[in-house]
Formats: C-alpha cells, sequence, structure tokens
C-alpha cells in the first residue's frame, strides 16, 4: 500500500462549527457496503480488469466478510420475496433473545396448535407437546421447519404477529431499507419483501454478532420425532470450506441461498434470489464463492484499537489524541493490487476539548486507480477533559521556560 495522505482542517474560527457537524454526521463515515451509495464506495470489481461472473439468477451480491466490501452484484437491490431466507432474522432475533436471557436452549416450549398448523416444510412438531429451544432451532435452521419458526417466535413474543413488529423494527434500526416482512417463516406474501443487499447486510451481522450460534448453518441433518431431515445447503457436502448458511423456496420467490465459506481466516458470503432450480442455485451460489476467493486479495491494515495518527487538542489537558479504528479495518482489493492502494486521512487539527474515547473525529479513505474502495471512521482512542487552570499553566510553563521538558501533563 502506498504511502498515506494525510489532510487536516487548519483550526481557524468556524473549526468549532465543523466539529459539531462531524459529531452529528456519525453515519456519514458508516462504511462498507451497509451504506455504499451514500460513500460513492463501488463494488471491487469495478477496479479489476477481469469481468464479472455471468449469473442464472434475477439477484445476487457477494461480500467479502472481513472487510465488509461488496466484491460484485448484479441487480442486489431489486425488491424481491425471500422465501425461507427470511429465518435469517427471525434466528437473529432468537439469538439476541438467548444473549439476553430472555429464554434458554434447554428451555422447554409448549407447542401451540397455530404453531403445528403452520404450513409449507416442517420439523413435524405435535401440539401439546414440549420442546426443548435448541431442538425448534435445528428444525428452523436445518429443516427449515415453519412449525418450530413461529413455536419460536411465540416463545419470544407472545404471537407471531408481534414478533414480525419486532422484525421489522430491527429491519429498520440495521438499515434494511428495502424490506418489509409480513411473517417469520418466509411464506409467500406480496407484501413480504426484501433485496440481496439487505439480506448481505442482515448475514453478515450475524455471523460477527454471534459466532458461537454459527453452528447450526453448518449442521447437515437433523432428526426429530424418529423423522431425519437433510440440510437443504447442498453445498455443505460439495466443499468443505462452505460452511452456511440457509435456502429458500417458493413458487414465488423461486430458488435462493446464502452461502458462506472461510478459507485462510478469510469469509466470503454470497446471496443469490430468483434462481430457477435447486441445483441451479447451488452451481451459480459456488461459481461465485470460488470467483471471489480466486480474484480478489483482502489484507489486514490496522487492528482494532491500534494508533494510526495523532491530532493536536486545543484546550485540553493532553495536547495529543490518539485515533484509530474501532474494529479490525481490512481491505478487499483486485488480486495483486495491494501495492497500488492509495490511503487518505482526514480530520480537524486541532481538534476541540473535551473529547470522549470513542467519538469520531475523521475518516480514512482507501482507493484504487482514483475509485473509492473503502471509507472508515476513525475514532478517539482515549478521553480527553477540558483543560483547567493547572492545566493550562503547565502547558504554559512548557512553552516558554527551557526546563519545560522536566514537565509532563
Amino acid at each position: 500500500m502506498k504511502n498515506i495522505t494525510i489532510n487536516k482542517s487548519i483550526y481557524l474560527f468556524v473549526s468549532y462549527f465543523f466539529i459539531l457537524l462531524l459529531s452529528n454526521t456519525s453515519n456519514v463515515y458508516a462504511t462498507s457496503f451497509l451504506d455504499i451509495e451514500n460513500l460513492n464506495n463501488i463494488p471491487v470489481s469495478k477496479t479489476a480488469i477481469y469481468p464479472v461472473p455471468k449469473v442464472s439468477a434475477k439477484s445476487w451480491i457477494a461480500i467479502d466478510v472481513n472487510s465488509g466490501q461488496v466484491l460484485a452484484e448484479s441487480n442486489s437491490n431489486v425488491k424481491m420475496e425471500p422465501a425461507s431466507l427470511t429465518k435469517i432474522m427471525t434466528a437473529y432475533l432468537i439469538f439476541h433473545a438467548l444473549e439476553d436471557k430472555r429464554i434458554k436452549l434447554d428451555q422447554l416450549i409448549n407447542i401451540s396448535e397455530t404453531a403445528w398448523r403452520t404450513g409449507g416444510s416442517r420439523m413435524f412438531i405435535e401440539p401439546n407437546t414440549n420442546v426443548r429451544v435448541n431442538d425448534l432451532l435445528q428444525g428452523m435452521i436445518v429443516q427449515s421447519g415453519n412449525d418450530a419458526t413461529v413455536a419460536l417466535t411465540e416463545a419470544i413474543c407472545g404471537d407471531e404477529a408481534s414478533f414480525i413488529a419486532l422484525m421489522n423494527k430491527e429491519a429498520e434500526n440495521i438499515g434494511m431499507i428495502n424490506t418489509n416482512f409480513a411473517n417469520s417463516t418466509g411464506l409467500p406474501d406480496k407484501k413480504h419483501i426484501s433485496t440481496a443487499q439487505d439480506l448481505a447486510k442482515l448475514s453478515v451481522l450475524l455471523i460477527k454478532k454471534y459466532p458461537h450460534f454459527f453452528h447450526y448453518y453448518n449442521q447437515k441433518s437433523f432428526t426429530y420425532n424418529n423423522i431425519t431431515q437433510l440440510n437443504r445447503n447442498r453445498l455443505l457436502w460439495a466443499d468443505n470450506s462452505i460452511d452456511g448458511m440457509k435456502t429458500g423456496h417458493t413458487d414465488s420467490a423461486g430458488y435462493c441461498m446464502i452461502s458462506t465459506a472461510l478459507k485462510d481466516n478469510r469469509r466470503i458470503l454470497v446471496v443469490l434470489l430468483g434462481a430457477s432450480s435447486e441445483s441451479t442455485r447451488a452451481e451459480e451460489s459456488l461459481k461465485i464463492l470460488n470467483w471471489s476467493f480466486q480474484n480478489f486479495d483482502t489484507a489486514l491494515i490496522f487492528e482494532k484499537n491500534q494508533e494510526i495518527v495523532k491530532i493536536n487538542v486545543w484546550d485540553g489537558n493532553n495536547s495529543k489524541l490518539s485515533v484509530g479504528s474501532n474494529d479490525a479495518l481490512w481491505i478487499s482489493v483486485p488480486r495483486a493490487k495491494l501495492y497500488d492502494i492509495k490511503s487518505t486521512i482526514e480530520y480537524i487539527d486541532p481538534i476541540l476539548s473535551p473529547i470522549n474515547k470513542g467519538d469520531i473525529v475523521g475518516q480514512i479513505k482507501f482507493s484504487l486507480n482514483n475509485k473509492n474502495l473503502l471509507t472508515m471512521p476513525l475514532v478517539s482512542l482515549h478521553h480527553v477533559e477540558k483543560a483547567g487552570l493547572l492545566d493550562k499553566i503547565l502547558v504554559l510553563l512548557k512553552k516558554n521556560f527551557p526546563f519545560n521538558r522536566l514537565i509532563t501533563l
């Protein structure tokens, strides 16, 4: 990677306004595919010389999970029915409930007649029986059972309708702007829509937030009530690096799949919607995964909380502020192009105290061939309080007396 360029905004009379503006628009610096339109970030494939593969599906997107960047996509913002990919959101909220200890894996759930009567794919649970949450999760994720799904929603919220409201609220919170859930299962409904990009966003969040629950998506079969059902994700048998994630199908949605693979600590995720058959969705998803691994590199640029730059502080009890990233900073580039990347750091200098740890104080941009690939926020790595009288006296002494080296702030 080429040398970093640093752009400073010099502190003038209007600088306080700029600081207020920066603090009030932190979402401008939210990066990766989560806000790709707002940042003018482009899919990494747009900077490569090799073509994007032709894919037999209505919509698809490939994401590097480490960097969060879009590698390539086609019609990824077209609204479509997601079928059982819906259950990614259902599972996301159930995992959250488990983390909050609102339910437990070994907890017994009484199966309602409503859950039992739910149509579509089934776990074959019986009404008025008690089933463990852990079994229901396997029934929902491995077997794609709609009966298990509704039973879990009732355990969380009392009824499916209340859970659906929770799903839509969470979709809004995480920026799934083209998604509306009408049920928790993915059964056909004209008002039940999402996009490949929204589903990719959700899937990446689930992978990063709940890695300890991800093993459910790698499970090849589950037996309940003496009935064994195989995971419909045929890619789990095709390649040992593929460890998830979910399939879906209805007549109106076509054949859909979210697939993901981990190789050498690098994870790629593909969302594919509207394929014509079960074999096509598997073959095309595998094609995109292989193409993504073969044609792009992903590198760790900065560790989490690593100091990237120091900023001068005005009127603080510390004259310098260490600045870095809240998360490990990765970047994806076309194969063999890492050392052609240019970086630019932008921040206000000096910055006005007080500053809280974690405040956004600037941004770092990565570009290739003058095309913006990635923009990440820079945050303060420690607190800086407003200078008191003693602090100001010490600063004056350091600046004006020859023994100032003996004085530390």
